[in-house]
């Protein structure tokens, strides 16, 4: 098993494809640079998503995480960049990305993007009150 840094993201069937359901993974220790000052910039990600047919492996999920520790990237631009890799890798039917920065300079970032299959409608939600 390789246990260097990697853009690869492996998939695995998804075990229920007949069901929506909702996956969510947290990402608490993704680090990358800053690439104005050089310095570390750190985030925690959240991932929601609604699998078709596959899922995502979650070793090579940290493995493509920690890809970005010595890359430069601007918030906005890792989060849509991570998104997009994981909506190719797995084609889901609904993905949600949260990256909630780490305060810089006294400012704090939280970038939210979504992927939505074309025809996907999602279930109404149910409030169990």
């Amino acid at each position: 098993m390789s246990t260097q840094p990697s853009k690869e993201l492996d998939t695995f069937p998804n075990p229920n494809p007949q069901r929506d359901y909702t996956i969510r993974i947290d990402v608490p220790e993704f680090t990358c640079i800053c690439p104005k000052t050089g310095q570390p910039d750190f985030a925690q990600f959240k991932i929601e998503y609604v699998a078709d047919e596959k899922c995502v492996e979650l070793k090579s999920l940290k493995l493509y995480m920690w890809s970005y520790r010595e890359e430069g990237a601007f918030h906005e631009a890792v989060t849509n960049k991570i998104l997009e890799d994981l909506a190719t890798a797995t084609a889901p039917r609904f993905m949600r990305l949260t990256g909630v920065w780490n305060v810089r300079g006294g400012i704090y970032t939280t970038v939210v993007v979504e992927h939505r299959q074309a025809g996907w409608i999602p279930a109404p939600k149910v409030d169990l009150a």
